[in-house]
């Protein structure tokens, strides 16, 4: 009877020490879901040399309407830009491609545009080894109103600052795989064509492109650099 006694007694003994052994795990458990994690926030400044604003594109909408030109309102009109010579085609060179991602039938701008490109890729091209990457070129109304439904940093289809893709002035370059040097290169030679007003640009911050709209006084300017070959141009690579 004694023994059965005692044997109950450690029972009870041993039920309460597990008991309490599982209380202080429990509380261990919850303590540490509830611990607090802290994220380090990598903060990065966005500074670039070329930038985009209001002004810019007013501007760009002011050479197009000093130009007398339309902007496309549908594919009709498309075609018919592209039948007269008046928009002509971007074709994968040595020094640029386009993107697989374009459409064939929006691989056009102005003669001017496409001469622009021509010159910068090849001077990319000399500096770097590398092709640049056209990712879009001419646009019609009917797209660009597709085009802000998925995307609301889209420029306008009407207005003041509507797109000047619109008019096929313009064209978007690919900055992603763009090395340091690459971008810096890059950014000088658009801001040496913008400070002589022969272009308008905008390094895109949430699409990886660079923006470029081409005046048509840059057919002007590149006739005078032909004709005096001796003079220093920006045509040349830039360090």
């Amino acid at each position: 009877m004694r023994i059965g006694k005692l044997t109950a007694l450690f029972v009870v003994i041993a039920i309460a020490a597990s008991a309490n052994a599982f209380g202080v795990t429990k509380r261990s458990v919850t303590a540490t879901k509830l611990k607090p994690r802290r994220h380090r926030v990598r903060r990065v400044v966005w500074n670039p040399l070329i930038r985009g604003s209001h002004e810019s594109m007013l501007r760009q909408n002011e050479e197009i309407d000093r130009l007398g030109l339309p902007r496309i309102e549908d594919e009709s009109q498309l075609e018919e830009l592209k039948a007269s010579d008046q928009l002509v085609p971007l074709e994968d060179t040595k020094s640029f491609q386009i993107s697989p991602t374009l459409d064939p039938e929006y691989r056009y701008a102005k003669p001017w545009t496409r001469d622009f490109i021509a010159d910068l890729s090849d001077a990319y091209y000399e500096q770097f080894h590398t092709p640049l990457v056209i990712t879009s070129a001419v646009r019609t109304v009917e797209y660009q109103r597709k085009l802000r439904r998925r995307n609301k940093n889209a420029a306008p289809d009407t207005g003041d600052t509507a797109s000047s893709h619109l008019a096929g002035l313009s064209i978007d370059v690919a900055k992603r795989g763009m090395t340091r040097a690459q971008h810096k290169w890059f950014e000088n030679y658009l801001a040496g064509m913008r400070d002589q007003n022969l272009i308008e640009a905008a390094e895109e911050r949430r699409q990886a492109c660079f923006h470029i709209m081409v005046s048509e006084r840059y057919a002007e300017y590149r006739d005078r650099q032909a004709n005096t070959p001796a003079a220093e141009t920006t045509l040349q690579s830039q360090e």
